[in-house]
């Protein structure tokens, strides 16, 4: 399949490069323009986690909470039952860690259509340090019944998920991160929720990532190919879990490497052992946070040191 991936996009020196929270609000802008039922709720965070692309243009469907994330999703289940699509936008720490009960309680049982975009999810949070690095976000939402879980490889992915949650049932939740990464898909490239995306077909190992990760594992995969063949799967959506694609590629190939910027306990790597394990044995390495909090320091720096870059992960995968 043709994803009309960008020009030279495995030349890292010379592809764009953009935070997926800026592809997220801007995203937000152009549905809100179509959609006049959306509204959008921030935590004292509008400009930094993006939504001031939303409020800018359409302040009567904005509702700044403040520092009161629990406030926030109450109101936006409110704002469910009364035919609104809320869009609650914030860190992934405060918008999931601090409100999860609230979350499971007011919008997740009675199966509320509510949409959750972070920023500031995983490692890429950087200085912030470990208080706002959220790397059990995709834990927390996987787990809660009817929950949607998408985590987009890049800039225009976050920009087609946040517009793909509008027509979804029940929860959704959207991960974006804070730092800019190379935007390697294109406007032309097909997103469809619930789709895992092959990007590059192999036949001795799978490489499967979401986030800004698959770029790392089709880098890799590139520099690998004179001695071996590595599938690389985008897996975006990893709840509900494209089954299919994941079981066809793990038959071709017999190998199954997982990497992510989030633990590696509860994490999309989880869902694909959790998978496997009951479905077809194969040879599995789960790659990210090992069971462990970080500290404040540049992301470069963060990603060599937990091995979440390009040459981490590599050295992992060999």
């Amino acid at each position: 399949m043709n994803y009309f991936l960008a020009k030279a996009y495995l030349e890292e020196t010379e592809i764009l490069q953009k935070p997926m929270r800026d592809g997220a609000g801007i995203g937000l802008a152009e549905l809100g323009a179509e959609k006049k039922d959306v509204v959008v709720l921030a935590a004292d965070t509008a400009e930094s986690s993006r939504a001031h692309y939303f409020a800018e243009k359409f302040p009567e469907r904005f509702i700044q909470v403040g520092v009161a994330e629990q406030n926030m999703i109450g109101i936006s289940a409110g704002l469910s039952y009364q035919g609104k699509v809320p869009y609650a936008v914030t860190y992934a720490a405060f918008l999931l860690g601090r409100s999860w009960e609230p979350i499971r309680t007011t919008i997740a049982y009675p199966e509320r259509h509510v949409v959750f975009v972070s920023s500031h999810a995983g490692l890429a949070t950087g200085q912030d340090g470990p208080t706002h690095q959220m790397t059990e976000d995709i834990a927390l939402t996987r787990c809660l019944p009817g929950f949607v879980v998408i985590a987009p490889c890049d800039y225009e992915q976050a920009r087609q998920a946040v517009k793909a949650a509008y027509a979804l049932k029940g929860p959704v939740y959207i991960r974006n991160a804070r730092e800019k990464t190379p935007v390697f898909t294109s406007e032309k490239t097909p997103f469809e929720v619930g789709k895992a995306q092959v990007l590059r077909e192999g036949k001795n190992a799978t490489l499967i990532g979401h986030g800004y990760m698959v770029y790392w594992l089709l880098q890799i995969a590139e520099e690998l190919k004179n001695k071996m063949s590595l599938e690389v799967i985008n897996l975006h959506t990893i709840k509900p879990f494209d089954e299919k694609t994941i079981l066809s590629s793990a038959k071709k190939t017999g190998r199954v490497f997982c990497a992510e910027d989030h633990n590696v306990i509860g994490g999309m790597g989880s869902a694909v052992a959790e998978f496997l394990s009951q479905n077809y044995h194969v040879p599995l390495k789960l790659h990210g946070m090992y069971d462990t909090f970080a500290e404040s320091g540049t992301v470069k720096d963060l990603w060599k040191k937990y091995g979440l870059d390009k040459e981490g992960t590599k050295k992992v995968l060999l």
